[in-house]
């Protein structure tokens, strides 16, 4: 079973994310902020990582290039996981590190197959 961290400060947004993925057999681990999305990947190891940007006391950006750097970290896709959709978002998220990009409000049929692509190779 693969395993998923969803980073994100809104509750409404995990449960759905969690809710459609535990359907497709994953295994979901949740952080509301920065900080525990840095704690809790280094502990559980995910498979990925959907990481919100606008996040409590770590922004999504800086927690991507903290787990980047780690040595353990440079094959884990982390998806920036965002509702920051306006010309240049996504580019700044991948300069920080993120492996791919999912826009808020998520398509919900459309999320499982974006997940696979992610993780097609591992």
């Amino acid at each position: 079973m693969k395993r998923i961290l969803v980073v994100d400060d809104n509750e409404d947004s995990r449960e759905l994310v969690k809710k459609i993925l535990k359907k497709h057999d994953y295994e979901i681990i949740e952080a509301v902020d920065g900080e525990e999305a840095i704690a809790k990947a280094i502990a559980y190891r995910p498979d990925l990582i959907l990481m919100d940007i606008s996040i409590p006391k770590i922004d999504g950006y800086e927690a991507t290039r903290r787990l980047k750097e780690r040595a353990d970290f440079k094959d884990i896709p982390i998806i920036a996981f965002t509702a920051h959709a306006m010309r240049g978002d996504q580019e700044k998220a991948l300069q920080a590190g993120c492996d791919g990009y999912i826009s808020k409000p998520i398509n919900v049929r459309e999320l499982p197959n974006q997940i696979k692509i992610y993780l097609k190779d591992k």
